[in-house]
């Protein structure tokens, strides 16, 4: 994170990301366990997103309110007893409407127990690389042990975003009518701030209020995680506020191309004098202006290389600096085969290695 203790909030846990890159641009106690409130929803989503995707679950299909769903409290999408609700309505009842009957209806139709969906989550959670995260419930109901951190819901909501891009529009829908109650997106951002897209708010006395956020403008999107806010006029203002400081504040640069020659270094008795040096894959960066301004670029390479050298090995390092941020190195490959010289070849060019260096000399 670079610029981040120039950007005071009121947010207790924050994390600023942008998505095309990973660059983190604001970071405030992002690796702090929190209560997720609501958003620890998105985990519950995930599952269901995954069991979709893969064909054991469906959109049409009707789940049985059970009694525990029912009688669930807090925010609802008030499911009737004994009742069937199709996994599309379920979903907008959680996505738009928050419910937490929702999320234990669809919890006890797929896996039978909530306990048992739990596992479900904490096995998806930690496949996704959500170090710091364990779930206790399905709705984000209070309990000391259902934690995250503000980096590992940005993480989910970057896995949400790319895995399921199908599914990922319902974030958008402002409104939804079940049951002859039409209730409103509770994500402010979605009515105030052009290219907000998802994904969901949470509250509760011990978490205050937070948001996880996305929002696009041009070819970029921003994720950002903002909890701990002192009511909900706080949570919009202070989201808004950060998510122009990251579109405002920073660009994204196009450097490389996945296959282009970077640079070609020397190889030492090979049948070719050079090898070209690619990268792996498209490499664009975030960037802030004065960080532009003080950008430089070299190649990193231990000398001639020497023969044999095999396609796609680690030839050398391509590191990119700037004045404000710690250096980022990217691995360049040898970007064809380089066989080795005959063994005539060799002492034909170990005696010219001489002759110049002795002349050199």
């Amino acid at each position: 994170a670079s610029n981040a203790a120039a950007f005071e909030t009121s947010a207790k846990e924050v994390i600023l990301v942008d998505d095309t890159t990973g660059a983190v641009l604001l970071a405030k106690n992002s690796d702090r366990r929190m209560f997720p409130a609501s958003m620890s929803k998105l985990m519950t989503l995930y599952v269901v997103f995954s069991k979709l995707t893969e064909g054991s679950l469906s959109l049409d299909d009707q789940l049985r309110v059970s009694e525990k769903a029912w009688r669930m409290g807090g925010s609802k999408m008030f499911v009737e007893l004994n009742s069937r609700v199709s996994v599309n309505e379920l979903l907008r009842g959680i996505i738009v409407q928050s419910g937490n009957d929702a999320c234990i209806v669809l919890a006890e139709g797929i896996a039978g127990t909530e306990a048992q969906f739990v596992e479900l989550m904490n096995a998806a959670a930690k496949k996704l690389g959500l170090r710091n995260s364990h779930f206790m419930n399905v709705t984000g109901w209070p309990h000391p042990e259902h934690v995250t951190t503000a980096r590992d819901l940005v993480i989910l909501a970057h896995s949400i975003i790319r895995e399921f891009p199908l599914l990922y529009p319902i974030f958008q829908e402002k409104s939804y009518t079940y049951n002859g109650i039409k209730q409103g997106n509770r994500n402010p951002l979605l009515y105030t701030y052009a290219g907000a897209d998802g994904l969901k708010t949470g509250h509760t006395e011990a978490s205050g209020y937070g948001l996880l956020a996305s929002a696009v403008r041009g070819n970029r999107r921003l994720i950002l995680l903002a909890n701990g806010m002192a009511d909900v006029n706080d949570r919009a203002r202070e989201t808004e506020r950060m998510l122009d400081y990251g579109f405002n504040e920073y660009s994204n640069y196009p450097l490389f191309k996945a296959g282009e020659i970077v640079e070609q270094v020397e190889v030492w008795l090979g049948d070719k004098a050079n090898v070209p040096l690619i990268i792996n894959h498209d490499l664009t960066i975030t960037l802030s202006r004065t960080e532009r301004r003080s950008m430089k670029i070299k190649v990193v390479a231990p000398g001639p290389v020497p023969a044999p050298v095999k396609k796609g090995t680690q030839v050398a390092t391509l590191v990119i600096k700037t004045s404000d941020k710690k250096p980022i190195e990217v691995p360049l490959v040898a970007g064809m085969e380089i066989g080795r010289l005959s063994a005539f070849g060799r002492i034909g060019a170990a005696f010219n290695h001489l002759l110049w260096g002795e002349q050199n000399h």
